[in-house]
């Protein structure tokens, strides 16, 4: 089925890289926006808009009637939900099928499985993908049962939610007496956070990478791998830096850990763009969950393949087979995504406000993502990512250098950014050298390094 027109239920650099990609096969944009967003570039951009509700998120971005209904207004014939609000919503992707239209993302039942981390576990435990040892289910009330369980995993153990995400709802016990406060504790984070008090447990590595795979998958039974994704560089869980291909890990790694994960995809019917998210230590793979849907850092890699990720996943949501094979794929050169966040950055705190200059660098190598301009008032109501500035090169050093460069050639004036924060951290000795692991820039902000 040719999809003619899609609605873009998102806002900020998302929604215009999706609306680029529309413009670019010839299908016909809906901005879908709250009274805040009114201004956005994407919104001014797009075929036709429809305001949402207002600036609160759930009264609008996060607003399935609404969005639905928008979608009847304009006669869209498909939704797009980026990443965020409602991209990894099932009973949004549910509602969306069962009103007639297509949900660009995998169906309903995937996301559920997947957005459960107990049932992601125990899928893809069946898949043969490998996982970090753990209590291969929810923890149980008798406390004697889970200090029987963390026993035989061995401390440090890590106590999860199972609705988790964004570093939400995870607390490292290091020794038996404070495990049954700990899981308690996390029961309740998890309730307030997510509605669903349900908590697992993982061994705790110590010094793990995070290296994600990026996998996409058609209804015909075909799937493949685009390579993979160093993202270590995190503060409080949140990916601060990500690159393309992990320093450090080999073709047959890659081929090896690649192909584990097209296999899963085939055996659990998946359907569009998605991300398998791995810790990695001592050349070991553990599996911790499953991004079904785009991701922020998806740049990088469409830099060093070649491959549109968006325009591939309204393809396949539009029945069509993958355009490419996996012996299509080659990786080449090296690409760094450094995020752009309105905050302070030192003290991290969100610094919304009217932007007064905007320069955004150029020159071989860079793009950058961003929604915004001259102007712009970057309201207080959102994620305070505002844009994300990649660099390409032959090679990881010519990437860095010319990070380096564009970096220091960004101007945004008006508000505080953390382009001070990505200027250190490109310079710094232990990040040039890569394969760090994923405790190291918590160390460096705390001067432990």
């Amino acid at each position: 089925m040719a999809i003619d027109k899609i609605l873009i239920a998102n806002r900020g650099e998302i929604a215009l890289r999706i609306l680029r990609a529309c413009s670019a096969m010839g299908i016909r944009t809906v901005a879908a926006h709250s009274t805040i967003d009114r201004n956005l570039k994407h919104v001014g951009m797009a075929d036709e808009t429809v305001c949402i509700g207002p600036a609160q998120s759930t009264q609008s971005y996060l607003n399935i009637p609404r969005i639905i209904a928008a979608m009847e207004l304009t006669e869209a014939q498909a939704v797009h939900p980026g990443y965020g609000f409602l991209a990894e919503n099932a009973d949004f992707a549910e509602r969306v099928e069962q009103s007639g239209f297509i949900f660009i993302g995998p169906r309903a039942e995937t996301i559920r499985i997947m957005g459960d981390k107990v049932s992601a576990i125990r899928a893809m435990r069946e898949a043969g993908v490998p996982c970090v040892p753990g209590s291969d289910g929810p923890l149980p009330d008798d406390p004697g049962r889970c200090r029987a369980i963390a026993d035989g995993i061995g401390y440090p153990v890590l106590i999860k939610a199972a609705a988790g995400g964004g570093g939400k709802g995870m607390r490292v016990v290091h020794e038996p007496v404070k495990l049954i406060e700990s899981i308690q504790l996390t029961r309740q984070e998890a309730k307030s956070a997510f509605g669903d008090s349900t908590v697992y447990m993982e061994k705790f590595l110590t010094d793990p990478r995070h290296i994600e795979i990026q996998v996409l998958s058609d209804t015909h039974g075909n799937a493949i791998h685009l390579g993979e994704r160093d993202c270590s560089m995190q503060r409080r869980h949140q990916k601060v830096i990500e690159e393309a291909p992990a320093p450090g890990l080999t073709a047959a790694q890659r081929e090896h850990i690649g192909r584990i994960c097209t296999d899963a995809c085939r055996r659990i019917s998946y359907r569009g763009a998605g991300t398998f998210e791995f810790l990695y230590e001592n050349d070991e793979f553990y599996f911790i969950e499953m991004n079904t849907r785009i991701q922020v850092e998806h740049p990088v890699t469409e830099r060093i393949t070649g491959v549109d990720l968006i325009a591939e996943q309204i393809n396949i949501a539009a029945g069509e087979p993958l355009s490419y094979r996996q012996e299509d794929i080659r990786i080449n050169g090296h690409a760094i995504e450094c995020r752009i966040n309105a905050e302070d950055p030192q003290t991290f705190m969100p610094s919304p406000g009217r932007i007064e200059t905007m320069h955004t660098p150029g020159g071989p190598g860079i793009r950058v993502d961003s929604h915004i301009y001259d102007g712009y008032t970057v309201p207080p109501n959102y994620d305070s990512m505002i844009g994300k500035l990649i660099a390409y090169g032959k090679d990881r050093d010519t990437a860095l250098a010319r990070m380096r460069v564009a970096l220091d050639e960004m101007v945004i004036q008006g508000i505080k950014t953390n382009v001070p924060l990505q200027q250190r951290l490109i310079r710094d000795t232990g990040f040039a050298v890569g394969g760090q692991n994923i405790h190291y820039l918590e160390k460096l902000l705390a001067g432990d390094q």
